[in-house]
């Protein structure tokens, strides 16, 4: 299940992509199987582990091009371990709610990338976000849980504090929002009957992508898609006289294509 559109993201083969806060990896997988170099990052080791084996298991099954490469490491987002304007695209997906300094996480978001590179940021949406809340201090409320409901203008906002440039954003994920109400709504923990139910419907549409499920969560997104996805770029360097504003590639990536 994807929440960022690699169309906006500009995504093409032979990029180096950041995905932060990568849990168990599913944005760093498409991104691998379209030809990038990958790196995900993630604090929890577990997801480490995870998102490496799953990583190799594409490989070993050939489902990524040649050329393509990935690196899973474990890491901080407020403190990055990757080096000054590095990657040409960073995804930070469902993470930032999460993280107390989210400006200083921004902040790093802009120094790794390349001036004109972009980064894909995806939080809860507002609305659905806030019903969850209201129905359900467990959701949220707990070890490394949602500290924050955002707004569109705020992400924004804070991301032009350091030095981005939004532009565009949508919503996905319209038919996730009643699942999540509804588990908030009988006990997040309890394996209600109706959360069961309403829990297979949303495998059958993972799976089969039946046009009728695909239809009506295009159809409600822009109504209660459960996140908020917003892009943003990194302005380019002046172009020099006589030539190009970009150089060549960095020790870093030279480096990770040897590997």
């Amino acid at each position: 299940m994807l929440t960022v559109d690699y169309d906006r993201l500009d995504l093409r083969p032979g990029m180096t992509v950041l995905d932060l806060g990568c849990g168990e990896g599913r944005h760093a997988f498409e991104a691998y199987r379209r030809g990038a170099s990958v790196v995900a990052v993630d604090w929890g080791q577990s997801e480490v582990e995870t998102t490496k084996r799953w990583l190799g298991a594409i490989a070993e099954a050939g489902e990524a091009p040649d050329g393509a490469r990935f690196e899973v490491v474990r890491g901080d987002l407020t403190a990055l371990p990757v080096p000054d304007a590095s990657v040409d695209r960073v995804m930070a997906s469902e993470v930032l709610e999460h993280i107390p300094d989210d400006v200083a996480a921004m902040a790093e978001i802009a120094r790794v990338l390349k001036p004109g590179g972009r980064v894909a940021v995806t939080v809860p949406r507002y609305g659905p976000e806030r019903i969850c809340w209201a129905l359900s201090d467990e959701y949220h409320a707990n070890e490394g849980g949602h500290i924050r409901i955002y707004r569109r203008d705020v992400v924004r906002t804070r991301l032009a504090s350091v030095g981005l440039v939004p532009g565009g954003s949508h919503h996905a994920h319209a038919l996730h929002a009643p699942y999540w109400w509804l588990k908030c709504a009988v006990g997040v923990e309890r394996d209600a009957a109706v959360v069961r139910a309403y829990h297979r419907m949303l495998v059958w549409d993972l799976t089969k992508r039946p046009w009728v499920t695909r239809t009506a969560e295009r159809v409600l997104d822009p109504v209660f898609g459960k996140s908020l996805v917003v892009y943003a770029d990194k302005p380019a360097l002046p172009r020099r006289a006589g030539g190009s504003a970009g150089g060549g590639p960095t020790e870093w990536e030279r480096t990770a294509a040897a590997r």
